[in-house]
């Protein structure tokens, strides 16, 4: 990647677009900013005549909204790092679909870290499928993918299709209906992402499963049948609320 990085900023606000080029220019003197736009339809334009490393890209827009970009491109050449003021809860929708946002008012700090985390990047342009993985999560009434970073590419799960994650010391193993994906992240990680799930239940210190998937359990010996053969295992202490959720 060569040191100097062309962005483009998306914003229907003049005021929002001069503040992000402003904090560009004063902590993040690699990134150029070639261009702003005020919408969708001119970043289309912009965006196939000028062919940016990144575009900074506002959700919130008349017409379009800022994740509806995707739609216009059959495949992305550049990266997108999303600028929202959505709330806690919106944001959900792009730590499970593997997306870097900033939220409004932009923190300088977080900036920095975002643009860090794009020159650290081993290949700058992201996959079409995050995109469209936070499309659906926002459009959606409830976040129902998850997007899975591996060494080897990433992968996107139906979070209904999850069976359960188990912790496997710093790392975690998620059990799905398509196979079972090591990952990088610890078991409280996971455990946030699904919190808005209320089919998940964190039934041991090293298990979430999901209720939907459970076949059966041994009340004496502690343990959770779920589909796949899977057998997880269930804490003394939340025996008495797991019974009572699945109605056992």
């Amino acid at each position: 990647m060569p040191n100097q990085i062309s962005a483009i900023i998306v914003d229907d606000e003049q005021s929002a677009r001069n503040v992000l080029s402003n904090l560009l220019k004063r902590f993040c003197s690699d990134i150029e900013v070639v261009a702003t736009c005020k919408n969708v339809i001119d970043a289309v334009e912009t965006i196939n005549v000028l062919k940016p490393d990144v575009v900074f890209l506002d959700i919130e827009m008349p017409e379009y909204a800022g994740y509806e970009l995707v739609n216009f491109f059959d495949e992305l050449n550049f990266d997108i790092i999303f600028v929202t003021a959505y709330d806690q809860y919106a944001l959900k929708a792009f730590e499970l679909s593997a997306v870097d946002y900033l939220l409004k008012p932009i923190d300088p700090e977080r900036l920095i870290q975002a643009v860090e985390k794009l020159r650290n990047r081993a290949e700058l342009k992201k996959s079409h499928q995050n995109y469209l993985a936070l499309k659906e999560n926002l459009e959606s009434k409830k976040n129902g993918k998850l997007v899975l970073r591996q060494n080897s590419g990433q992968i996107v799960l139906d979070i209904e299709d999850i069976i359960a994650v188990e912790a496997q010391e710093a790392y975690s193993c998620i059990h799905a209906k398509s196979g079972n994906y090591l990952m990088s992240k610890n078991l409280k990680h996971y455990e946030t992402l699904l919190s808005d799930r209320t089919e998940f239940f964190r039934s041991h210190k090293s298990w979430l499963i999901n209720l939907a998937c459970v076949r059966n359990f041994s009340k004496s010996n502690l343990e959770i049948f779920l589909q796949n053969n899977i057998i997880a295992k269930l804490s003394k202490y939340k025996k008495s609320e797991f019974s009572e959720l699945i109605g056992g």
